[in-house]
């Protein structure tokens, strides 16, 4: 079984419903994970989605903030969600596709401004959420997974512009990084997009901050795919969709693909 996945923090599934479409038309994934939809379920335009041919979709929303979506051309079984750090947030929601291999679709809290939990209870909420993840995975390890989504961390020095200048800037600072670490580590994930682009600087996020993203070029990469080691192997052609950043009216992030030979 082969097939093409892509996660995107689509910031707004409803207002970017029309580029959703365009991506499914112009790229056709089997699957796309979406985050920060920023709807109930119920106003997910669904329909729009089910006539391009994703006629299955798993999903954990609310209004106005977070929430989670899988859509697939392949069947997909809901298989729950969970709750890290007891947030009460839509961060979450995995399905398992007939072949057995479950994606978890993960929207990590950004963490505010201040890189300092004493100061700032939304980067102690986004650690606590990593240390629940890095727990979970100790204690179910996870075997023929794939974990996508907005992780809102770059972990490498090239996966952001300027990683002198982004220590003390949440996303890029050491504590952050190394709870990211521990929870890949203890999942036993392998980041499959850099096994297959080890080098060079690579971004998934600009700032909508800068009127010139593109020639400025001031990004991190925050949007990941993993994938366990039993099946990271059968992983290829992996990419960035730089180009969607462009779109008219887009979201600051651009997707992630991989494909996957199981």
């Amino acid at each position: 079984m082969s097939f093409t996945l892509a996660t995107w923090n689509i910031n707004s599934v409803r207002l970017r419903a029309a580029l959703v479409s365009r991506l499914l038309t112009e790229e056709v994934p089997d699957i796309l994970c979406l985050q920060e939809c920023k709807s109930p379920v119920e106003k997910i335009p669904a329909e729009t989605f089910h006539a391009l041919g994703y006629t299955h979709m798993i999903a954990r929303g609310q209004k106005g903030y977070n929430g989670v979506a899988i859509l697939s051309k392949l069947p997909i079984e809901d298989v729950g969600d969970k709750d890290f750090a007891s947030l009460g947030h839509a961060r979450h929601v995995a399905g398992r596709l007939e072949n057995g291999v479950t994606i978890h679709n993960f929207y990590v809290p950004a963490g505010g401004d201040v890189p300092d939990r004493e100061r700032n209870v939304k980067f102690g909420q986004k650690l606590d959420y990593l240390t629940e993840m890095r727990d979970w995975f100790r204690a179910e390890r996870p075997e023929k997974a794939i974990l996508v989504g907005d992780l809102n961390i770059a972990p490498r020095e090239d996966d952001v512009w300027s990683h002198k200048q982004l220590l003390k800037v949440v996303s890029h600072t050491p504590i952050e990084v190394e709870h990211l670490r521990q929870a890949q580590e203890a999942g036993g994930w392998v980041d499959v997009t850099r096994a297959h682009i080890p080098d060079g600087q690579l971004y998934s996020w600009w700032s909508y901050r800068s009127p010139n993203w593109d020639a400025a070029d001031k990004g991190r990469r925050l949007d990941h795919i993993w994938a366990t080691a039993d099946i990271a192997g059968a992983a290829h052609s992996s990419r960035v969709l730089r180009p969607v950043r462009g779109w008219e009216q887009p979201s600051d992030h651009a997707p992630v693909f991989a494909s996957f030979d199981l």
